[in-house]
């Protein structure tokens, strides 16, 4: 059974990811800073026969700890076949008043963390042989949006990041992607209004917003045989958002 290891797999889309994956046969390992009800909820319904989903708590802005929390993860469940590097903070603000304590936060979490997970994770693929790599990025990365220039430059980052890692890490059977989704109904989103939320869903093709599960089953797909020769490459999941 694979070890996937899901970052901010309390809530949201990595909840959604952490669940389907869980159901689909692979050994998820949830990471979040602390437990929510409803991962908690997920945990006792995991039905016999599919696969595992367990709660690791740990601060992904402790930098510094990241490597012996790696190594933890590899004595207790051996190699990692997947990691989705989901964790990130949404905080907006207009550049010009955004306090510096706040910009370095968002690029701790949303950038530097990532990265060096990454790094650790990958040093142990890499001596397997194998391993797949997802990272969130988001359709702000490319699009801009007033108020989330700083958020938008560390989505940036992660689909640059994406790109050059599937070519380092490529000719040892490990793949890296990333997913843009748009803008998701999740609670992150409740904070828009109904107005906004409504006039966004307007100038989709799909005249909808996409559903947290939407990105859980690229994700699937990803891992899957579907993604065994596809990388370095940023998907879109935005109901059309973007077309």
């Amino acid at each position: 059974m694979h070890n996937i290891l899901v970052t901010g797999g309390s809530r949201g889309i990595g909840l959604a990811i952490a669940r389907r994956l869980a159901a689909a046969g692979y050994n998820v390992i949830a990471v979040a800073r602390r437990e929510s009800d409803e991962l908690r909820e997920a945990i006792r319904h995991i039905k016999d026969g599919s696969g595992g989903l367990q709660f690791r708590a740990f601060d992904l802005s402790e930098v510094d700890a990241i490597p012996a929390f790696v190594k933890g993860l590899r004595d207790q469940f051996g190699a990692i076949y997947g990691l989705v590097n989901n964790a990130g903070i949404g905080t907006e603000g207009l550049l010009a008043t955004m306090h510096n304590t706040e910009i370095e936060a968002l690029l701790r979490l949303n950038t530097l963390s990532p990265i060096i997970l990454t790094k650790y994770i990958v040093r142990q693929m890499m001596a397997d042989g194998a391993g797949r790599i997802i990272n969130m990025s988001s359709i702000i990365a490319t699009t801009g949006y007033n108020g989330l220039s700083v958020y938008g430059a560390t989505k940036a980052a992660a689909s640059g990041f994406t790109r050059s890692l599937a070519r380092e890490v490529g000719k040892l059977g490990i793949t890296v992607n990333a997913i843009a989704p748009g803008f998701v109904d999740t609670e992150l989103t409740q904070g828009l209004g109904e107005e906004q939320r409504k006039r966004i869903a307007g100038r989709s093709a799909l005249r909808r917003l996409p559903e947290p599960d939407d990105v859980a089953r690229m994700v699937e797909y990803l891992l899957g045989e579907g993604g065994r020769n596809v990388t370095g490459t940023v998907f879109t999941i935005d109901a059309g958002n973007t077309a």
